[in-house]
């Protein structure tokens, strides 16, 4: 057996290869960005076939970089985008339409047929999510009313469809494996939570043909193996698949109920464990599944929001204030305090709590002097107040304390916005040293399955704090006018 435990994270942007050794320390990383389909209507694509190709070059460029010898690889763990939808051909493994990114919200239409049709509050109790287009079923069920021939070629057992992990074994595997986890096919808004099935009415109800399903696999379970088409001597097992958000929750080791992290992406995901039973809410937040581990499931309270990292990219690409995300830190501490910007970052409607996909962005509280930097600084704060948000209301829902809030991500490393996030919400904020948690959630599954790993691995990861400081009323004014600002834009 080879030395090293591989992880693949395949994100939003782009795709990572990460190496790990035996203490799991990461040795090594290699990444590549694949293009953001987008057109005038804001629909969100991804090219399949060039997300492949990037994942099996970031292996070759992740080997050549780390000089390793190819044949220490021992284990691979996959981590993944959740929510994009993939469909493709089983004889052949090419893509029939590009993904559909988590993003797109191509298919409210859909979603809103099934609410006028009284569907929704079943779709709640089967799935334990709320109808919405940003979850994979109405995007797969656009592909099947718009792509001409699929919906007959489904019915005649031709096509596979899931989320990105399912594509990737399937052509890692060169076909032998059609495999998804728990963490992911909770997220389809086509499994049955408490079932532990698909659900076989609501494939129906979206018009998704059962045999294009993938069978369901326990997130440490047993993958097949891969070669990376033949670029390595031996094959190597795939051993973990879990969606990226779950993986950062077992990576941040909060495999205890009552424990939160939050990931700060592209958009976010603030999950709590809540152990062996699932929690039901109205109160705008997801239930899912957060992982299978040896036959025993978890739970997990989740709440999404679509724009965080990405109002910095906002800010940079769009707007013009900044040429880097470097920079956001240093002008929001020169911001005056006493200005009251909001910016309420709502570009393809609001998620969780609210799921107004109708809601629209602004920016409001300006006055003569609120200036460049004001402007960074709200950028900055409305990251903050929609992760409060939702940290508030799993509260709620649960019934349980929350002590700390675990945080991972690029945004973590500015030193404002976590200190902000810690005040705001009043607990400390914790952030580990690593980086990735969502490819170390996987590469530590994968690496405990193999037996490389022990469960004390997630006792040495040491983590910086921020504890909250400053006067509580002051930040409970500030959240009163985000939650003003928010209900402006809101239209539900």
């Amino acid at each position: 057996m080879g030395r090293y435990v591989l992880g693949i994270d395949q994100s939003t942007q782009g795709t990572k290869a990460l190496l790990f050794d035996e203490e799991g320390k990461l040795r090594c990383r290699s990444d590549l960005p694949h293009e953001q389909i987008v057109d005038e209507r804001g629909w969100v694509e991804h090219d399949l076939e060039e997300i492949y190709a990037n994942t099996i070059q970031t292996v070759k460029n992740l080997v050549e970089k780390a000089g390793i010898d190819k044949s220490e690889l021992s284990v691979l763990g996959i981590s993944n985008q959740r929510e994009t939808a993939a469909c493709w051909e089983k004889d052949s493994g090419r893509p029939v339409y590009h993904a559909i990114v988590w993003q797109c919200v191509r298919g409210a239409a859909i979603c809103e047929r099934l609410r006028e049709q009284g569907h929704e509050q079943m779709i709640r109790e089967h799935t334990g999510l709320p109808l919405s287009p940003y979850f994979s079923a109405a995007k797969l069920a656009w592909i099947f009313q718009n792509v001409e021939g699929a919906k007959e070629r489904a019915k005649r057992g031709e096509l596979a469809c899931g989320t990105i992990d399912s594509f990737l074994v399937y052509r890692l595997t060169k076909g032998r494996n059609f495999q998804t986890d728990y963490s992911n096919a909770s997220r389809t808004q086509l499994f049955h939570i408490g079932e532990l099935a698909w659900d076989s009415k609501l494939l129906e109800l979206f018009g998704i043909h059962p045999s294009c399903m993938a069978a369901v696999t326990d997130s440490n379970g047993d993958y097949g193996v891969t070669d990376f088409e033949g670029y390595l001597d031996h094959p190597i097992p795939i051993r973990a698949v879990l969606g990226d958000s779950h993986g950062a929750l077992f990576g941040q080791g909060c495999l205890k109920r009552g424990m939160v992290k939050a990931t700060y992406g592209t958009g976010s995901s603030i999950m709590m464990n809540v152990g062996e039973q699932p929690v039901f809410n109205d109160l705008g937040l997801a239930s899912s599944l957060a992982w299978s581990m040896d036959g025993k499931v978890n739970y997990v309270l989740e709440g999404n929001i679509n724009y965080t990292g990405a109002v910095i990219t906002w800010l940079k690409d769009e707007v013009g204030l900044i040429s880097s995300a470097g920079e956001t830190e240093e002008l929001a501490k020169k911001a005056r305090e006493s200005d009251c910007t909001y910016v309420v970052p709502a570009f393809s409607g609001l998620g969780a709590p609210y799921w107004d996909s109708k809601a629209k962005a602004v920016i409001c509280g300006i006055t003569r002097t609120t200036g460049k930097a004001e402007i960074v600084r709200a950028a900055l704060d409305c990251i903050a107040y929609q992760i409060g948000d939702i940290v508030r209301v799993m509260q709620e829902a649960s019934g349980i304390p929350i002590e700390e809030l675990r945080v991972d991500g690029g945004p973590t490393k500015n030193e404002y916005l976590m200190q902000f996030q810690s005040n705001l919400l009043g607990i400390p904020v914790r952030i580990p040293e690593a980086e990735e948690l969502s490819g170390i959630g996987a590469a530590y599954a994968a690496g405990l399955a193999a037996g490389i790993y022990r469960e004390d691995i997630f006792n040495a990861m040491s983590r910086r704090s921020y504890e909250s400081e400053g006067d509580r009323s002051k930040y409970g004014e500030l959240y009163a006018g985000w939650q003003e600002a928010v209900r402006m834009v809101r239209t539900k």
